[in-house]
């Protein structure tokens, strides 16, 4: 897994317990399972843009995709 996934996946960790959400919270409030944002927390499971964008609505957050420069 890359260390931008990595990165992402930390924050939206981050954003969860902020909310003071548990992940069965979450994946009430995203319409995933508890098993499939668990795998991603873990770094089991590279998560889809879908999957990414049902998440970040749940946390009232944004998904942004920036060019690197090099």
């Amino acid at each position: 897994m890359s260390e931008p996934c990595i990165a992402l996946i930390d924050n939206l960790i981050q954003l969860r317990k902020a909310k003071g959400w548990s992940q069965k919270e979450l994946s009430a409030a995203s319409g995933l399972t508890q098993s499939v944002i668990a795998r991603i927390e873990s770094k089991k499971s590279v998560p889809t843009i879908a999957t990414l964008y049902k998440i970040v609505s749940a946390l009232d957050a944004s998904l942004v995709v920036q060019q690197h420069s090099k």
